[in-house]
């Protein structure tokens, strides 16, 4: 009898733990910071698990598409909302808009190359990091914001890392492993002992990014993972954290730092970015 009690316990536990809900979440690393916060708080509340995955915006769709998984992908930048609904790969009309980012210089703390304004960035001897713009958003805004102020093919050779994502670009100026990236307004608001933003002329910005999430096709349960976004954009829940990391979630705001920006939109690579890459 007591076995039968023991094997009946065991067998509720094991059907409670296959019955627990879970979400694959494919996430631009643009927005780890905050979004290890809001997971932790959204599993506790709710039991269901969320199984998250960091990287570059252009990274993750390939690894969605090679796993045939992922029920919300949030990226960086629309470009990747756009390149993700072509290739067939996410739910065309599902994106909403988290945030904002703006493109931004961060040095270290003591700013030892004296780093004041884009320009500077071609000096000689001054080592730049900026992240992958192949497969990370943050890299793709940098090089637009370059080639609209016609200083990318003098930037370009002071280059000495190209990061695998929007956290490793933060982390390589937290490190002083270079004397300045191209980065995003928030990288000073994760590390604020170390690093600081230096603002770039509002008149050089020529697009402010969102923060858009949208729903893969691969979605198992889209009720759970629309569940999963309002909670995400709810002022009470997800946008507060983000607030407290700095992030900007007023479109107003976010234009004060770049009134003639384009808010989003789309932006390829020119042909001078890989004519440089590819040089021996």
């Amino acid at each position: 009898m007591r076995k039968v009690f023991i094997i009946g316990i065991l067998l509720v536990w094991a059907n409670f733990i296959w019955a627990t809900e879970e979400l694959f979440f494919f996430c631009g690393a643009a927005v780890a910071v905050p979004m290890r916060e809001i997971i932790k708080n959204y599993e506790k509340e709710t039991g269901v698990k969320v199984n998250v995955t960091y990287s570059g915006s252009g990274t993750l769709l390939s690894q969605m598409e090679l796993s045939n998984r992922g029920d919300v992908y949030l990226c960086g930048s629309p470009d990747y909302i756009d390149i993700g609904v072509r290739r067939g790969l996410l739910i065309k009309g599902t994106d909403k808009i988290v945030s904002y980012l703006v493109p931004a210089i961060i040095v270290p703390k003591e700013n030892p190359k004296n780093i004041q304004k884009l320009e500077d960035l071609s000096k000689k001897g001054v080592r730049v990091g900026m992240g992958n713009p192949e497969t990370v958003c943050l890299g793709l805004y940098g090089v637009e914001l370059l080639d609209y102020n016609n200083l990318l093919e003098k930037v370009l050779p002071n280059v000495a890392v190209f990061a695998k994502s929007c956290e490793d670009t933060a982390t390589i100026c937290v490190l002083k492993k270079v004397d300045a990236i191209l980065g995003w307004d928030v990288f000073e608001s994760w590390n604020p002992k170390d690093v600081k933003w230096i603002k770039i002329d509002k008149k050089q910005i020529p697009r402010i990014s969102t923060i858009p999430l949208a729903i893969p096709v691969f979605v198992k349960n889209r009720k759970l993972a629309e569940k999963f976004i309002d909670y995400i954009l709810s002022p009470e829940k997800g946008k507060k954290i983000f607030k407290k990391w700095g992030y900007i979630s007023d479109v107003n705001k976010a234009k004060k730092y770049a009134p003639e920006a384009k808010i989003g939109g789309e932006y390829k690579l020119p042909g001078k970015y890989f004519e440089f890459i590819r040089k021996p």
